[in-house]
């Protein structure tokens, strides 16, 4: 079988992130041969949060699985969505009786099966689960897949390459989200797996990490509380693409993209 070609498209923010999705992904799936295609769209609902709507213009635009982070129940209408779209991840270690999957089996064109994990980290983050122990009870499940990746929501480095080092040679990619600052880490570890501390934001860079400049900047001089709003210029589509062995799962090549979206 020929190697495989996986997309992962950093956090998407705002109404700029996903006009950015939909201009460059068809391209970059056509050029590159891409097979399967995942991407954090956590930030797509004004910076916080994603609707029901949103996740279908996703998937339209030919992503197939969206995973989430912190701010996945900021919308409310999440919560009776999520139960009937598996290709709609929440974080896998959030407290017990949530609605919603943290990991699914799912298949690319060709029938190869692709397993996805969305962990949350714990350290600077609203109280979780531990995302170590979580990952390994979810690998148990994702046996008939040899390529599984894992997007780890975190905002520690430390944690994030703990967990790419815990997972080294169990799954194809630990993939990082949540800080919107894309790191120049991306390698292949020791045991085949391909890592980054963080792909970085598709959206609007002209901003503090996807918000108004001006707002962002409000709140840090005078310490006053602030209605933060999506910025609207500057727009980048930020991703990695891993080249896979499906016979091992193991990842060959790992390249980061970063491309003008306007």
């Amino acid at each position: 079988m020929s190697l495989l070609k996986l997309l992962f498209i950093g956090d998407i923010a705002g109404k700029v992130g996903l006009i950015a999705v939909k201009r460059q992904l068809p391209r970059l799936v056509a050029n590159r041969e891409i097979d399967f295609v995942v991407a954090n769209g956590e930030n797509m609902a004004g910076g916080v949060g994603i609707t029901r709507d949103l996740a279908q213009e996703l998937f339209s635009a030919g992503v197939h699985v969206v995973t989430t982070g912190n701010h996945v129940w900021r919308q409310r209408e999440l919560k009776d969505y999520i139960d009937s779209e598996p290709r709609l991840l929440r974080p896998l270690n959030f407290t017990s009786g949530q609605p919603g999957a943290g990991y699914g089996l799912f298949r690319t064109v060709a029938d190869v099966p692709v397993g996805v994990v969305n962990l949350i980290g714990q350290v600077f983050m609203d109280p979780a689960d531990n995302p170590f122990v979580a990952v390994d009870e979810a690998l148990k499940d994702l046996s008939e897949a040899k390529i599984i990746l894992v997007d780890i929501h975190a905002e520690a480095t430390s944690e994030k390459r703990a967990m790419g080092f815990h997972l080294d040679g169990r799954v194809t990619a630990v993939l990082g989200t949540h800080t919107h600052v894309p790191t120049a880490d991306d390698q292949i570890l020791k045991g085949g797996t391909a890592y980054i501390t963080d792909v970085g934001m598709t959206g609007p860079h002209d901003s503090v990490i996807g918000m108004r400049t001006e707002l962002v900047l409000e709140r840090f001089r005078t310490g006053m509380p602030q209605s933060f709003k999506p910025a609207k210029s500057g727009a980048r589509f930020q991703a990695v693409e891993i080249i896979v062995d499906p016979s091992t799962g193991c990842a060959t090549e790992i390249e980061r993209i970063d491309i003008p979206a306007s």
